[in-house]
């Protein structure tokens, strides 16, 4: 049980630290630290608590599943991780939202959305989502639940309090870009995230996939039934 301990114990440190420096504590510990001082703090005590959440899952003892992940639940699991993948790769072309420091100075309009940011305003916190929720159906074991838990709660919790932060940094043009904007994937209807997230979805999905057999963790995805 000292795997679980420890897992349990980087979970709660992964999630809590960045929630708490991401809020509370950031604006004392920048008044203190300084911004690079900040950032250093905070990049250390991330990989740390990362580490001992990774080192913890590799020591837990694997556990009977919860349910047996036959070829429905593998589908689905395929199809979310596509999803997963075409909005992370979206997420890295640009976001018009990005907060700068003038923005709520100036209430610079943001532009309209397009690409992902017509599916889901966090195509990159929802990529962790459905990467945690996927990796969930095909493997329900208390390691991999406590693992993709702690990331499915710190992307979707942190996104949402992501929102209130941007509203104070841009003000009236983060307001534009909410109501022109989704939570909820799809939330305002099916939108099509653009050729090169497409693409570019397509093969991190592709080469994610074909990655778990020579890291021996097996065949997954479509490569279950090549």
């Amino acid at each position: 049980m000292q795997g679980y301990a420890m897992l349990m114990a980087g979970a709660i440190g992964f999630v809590g630290s960045h929630f708490a420096m991401s809020h509370p504590l950031r604006a004392p510990m920048v008044a203190r630290l300084g911004d690079k001082g900040f950032q250093v703090a905070y990049t250390v005590v991330s990989f740390a608590t990362l580490f001992l959440m990774v080192e913890g899952f590799k020591r837990a003892p694997v556990t009977a599943p919860l349910w047996p992940p036959g070829d429905g639940i593998w589908m689905i699991s395929t199809v979310l991780m596509l999803i997963a993948s075409i909005l992370f790769a979206g997420s890295l072309i640009g976001n018009p939202a990005l907060p700068v420091p003038e923005a709520a100075a100036k209430k610079i309009a943001v532009k309209e959305p397009a690409g992902v940011f017509r599916i889901t305003r966090h195509p990159m916190m929802w990529s962790f989502a459905l990467w945690g929720i996927a990796h969930m159906l095909v493997a329900p074991r208390l390691d991999t639940l406590i693992l993709c838990g702690a990331i499915i709660i710190l992307a979707l919790v942190g996104a949402k309090l992501q929102d209130g932060k941007k509203f104070v940094i841009m003000g009236d043009a983060w307001l534009h870009w909410q109501a022109r904007t989704s939570f909820l994937p799809f939330g305002r209807g099916l939108a099509f995230p653009g050729w090169l997230a497409l693409i570019g979805g397509t093969i991190v999905w592709l080469a994610s996939q074909w990655a778990h057999m020579p890291l021996g963790v097996g065949a997954a995805g479509i490569f279950r039934w090549w």
